[in-house]
């Protein structure tokens, strides 16, 4: 919204969009949407047209979703295709729909994720062909559901049905035999257990399906019993805090998910449970408010902290600022800009005479004076004849003298001038720190005030942020496990249904038994 190029700002509509799609905010993803002006990258303009159609779809509005998935089928990924083909089917036009999903089903797919959806695609025709009274084709579209993949159990049910569809229970035996072999965790597999003395009673082995019915009740029993276990787990909070230790992450995060298992007492159970997304969008939740509980904490240690680091730097303050005060008196800084004053003139008058004299140094001030107490002594003898020669000599050293104090006077003038430049910066330099001491006196308090009322606000809103935080995460977590109870209480309620269907069917084998010794006894009576 500000200032971001209009490209990366339609990139940012959409990945809201996204998001807020992914939590079932159906509206807000809406309105996202609508705010991307322009065209997307190519990778993301067909995410967004499948997108659109999503929530077409999730608001029962097929046709449309139809119409607009329609529109980029020439070319689209396989994603699209089984898109569209879902929203003929459901808009009405069975036959387009089948016709596309029946392409998806047939088409290569060179990794794990196209090929589940080729498997998903087949399996939903298999289905709709067993509920359209068409075993035969069911059968065809169900072969093609590959047998190591994740939907491998249902393609293997289905298949089954569709073999006792054509009035074959000696081949439905098969793939429903391999099936209730299979992990009991699994409803399709359960379902073979009741499947498989089915087949065996149409074959007239009244004693194996018998048999089969007991083992399916026993199973079921047993599985109720484990559910039960597992719901107890659920409730104390195994689930939520293993699948947080078992898939660490430091930050909140849209990408973060699911990777392992934690350690439950029967974690077979937990696939239904995980694979809502009702309860991954959840679990997202909780998991952020325990990350904002966790980052709320470490401020509440580290505000502890700079309020000890605050009260550290105030008893610094106080324990220096004498020491200060008394370093700055000792140097007098007034007495050296009044000595830089008076070196300043006497430079000025120098120069202005072009005086080597004024410049001299300590040993040529020494030689002069030692010039003036000799002259003093040849003038108290100035009739002294024998002293003409002393006399000339001396006037030859002070003329040599006076010519040297000329001709070194210009460089000496240019040291003399840096060197009161130099003096002037340092004067400068002292003045100011002298400056910034008055000042820092007068406001470090004050900013040590402020730092110490910032500390305080940002620790009341910590504080009451906390009990809030815990609140809702509390209420998540009770919500999260209620998600995945809910699920195995219907994978219980299915199995009491499963365990009803074994002992009437348990009850029919013995009432026909029964019929069968009746009617054994009639002719010898």
């Amino acid at each position: 919204e500000k200032g971001a190029p209009p490209a990366v700002r339609d990139r940012a509509w959409f990945y809201l969009a996204k998001i807020r799609y992914q939590r079932g905010l159906l509206a807000e993803a809406e309105q996202a949407l609508g705010r991307i002006a322009g065209k997307l990258p190519p990778e993301l303009e067909e995410e967004r047209v499948l997108l659109a159609a999503n929530l077409l779809m999730a608001r029962g509005e097929f046709a449309a979703a139809a119409q607009t998935l329609a529109a980029v089928k020439e070319g689209a990924g396989l994603y699209a295709r089984f898109n569209l083909g879902v929203a003929l089917i459901k808009s009405g036009d069975v036959a387009r729909g089948t016709a596309l999903l029946d392409e998806v089903g047939r088409a290569k797919a060179e990794d794990e994720e196209y090929r589940s959806l080729r498997d998903k695609a087949n399996l939903a025709l298999g289905f709709a062909a067993l509920q359209g009274d068409d075993p035969a084709r069911a059968r065809g579209y169900l072969e093609r559901v590959r047998l190591s993949g994740m939907l491998a159990n249902k393609a293997l049910l289905g298949f089954g049905w569709a073999a006792a569809g054509l009035k074959q229970p000696r081949a439905a035996l098969v793939p429903w035999t391999e099936l209730a072999a299979r992990t009991p965790a699994d409803a399709a597999v359960l379902e073979a257990k009741l499947a498989v003395p089915y087949a065996l009673a149409e074959l007239g082995a009244l004693g194996q399906a018998l048999d089969g019915y007991k083992e399916a009740i026993a199973v079921f029993e047993r599985e109720t019993s484990h559910l039960d276990e597992s719901i107890a787990a659920i409730r104390a909070g195994k689930l939520l805090a293993g699948l947080l230790e078992r898939n660490p992450g430091e930050e909140m995060g849209w990408f973060w998910s699911i990777e392992h298992l934690p350690d439950m007492p029967h974690s077979g159970h937990l696939a239904q449970v995980l694979a809502q997304h009702e309860f991954q969008e959840a679990f997202k939740n909780w998991r952020d408010l325990v990350f904002l509980d966790r980052n709320l904490r470490q401020w509440q240690d580290k505000l502890g902290a700079l309020h000890d680091m605050l009260a550290n730097r105030r008893r610094a303050f106080a324990e220096r600022l004498p020491a200060v005060r008394e370093r700055e008196r000792e140097l007098g800084i007034d007495a050296l800009e009044r000595r830089h004053a008076e070196l300043s003139a006497e430079f000025a008058r120098a120069a202005e005479r072009a005086d080597g004299l004024g410049l001299a140094d300590t040993r040529e001030l020494e030689l002069l004076a030692r010039i003036d107490a000799a002259r003093a002594v040849l003038e108290r003898h100035a009739r002294d004849a024998e002293l003409e020669e002393a006399r000339e000599r001396l006037r030859r050293v002070s003329g040599a003298l006076a010519w040297q104090l000329a001709q070194q006077f210009p460089v000496r003038a240019w040291e003399a001038r840096k060197g009161l430049r130099e003096i002037e910066t340092g004067l400068a330099e002292a003045r100011a720190r002298h400056q910034r001491l008055a000042q820092a006196q007068r406001e470090e308090p004050a900013r040590f005030d402020r730092f110490a009322a910032r500390i305080e606000e940002l620790d009341r809103r910590v504080q009451a942020l906390l009990p809030r935080v815990a609140e809702l995460a509390a209420a998540q977590q009770a919500h999260v496990q209620e998600l995945a109870v809910a699920e195995l209480e219907r994978q219980k309620v299915r199995l009491a249904h499963y365990a009803n269907q074994a002992r009437f069917a348990v009850a029919q084998i013995y009432d026909r038994a029964n019929f069968a010794q009746e009617a054994n006894r009639a002719p010898a009576q």
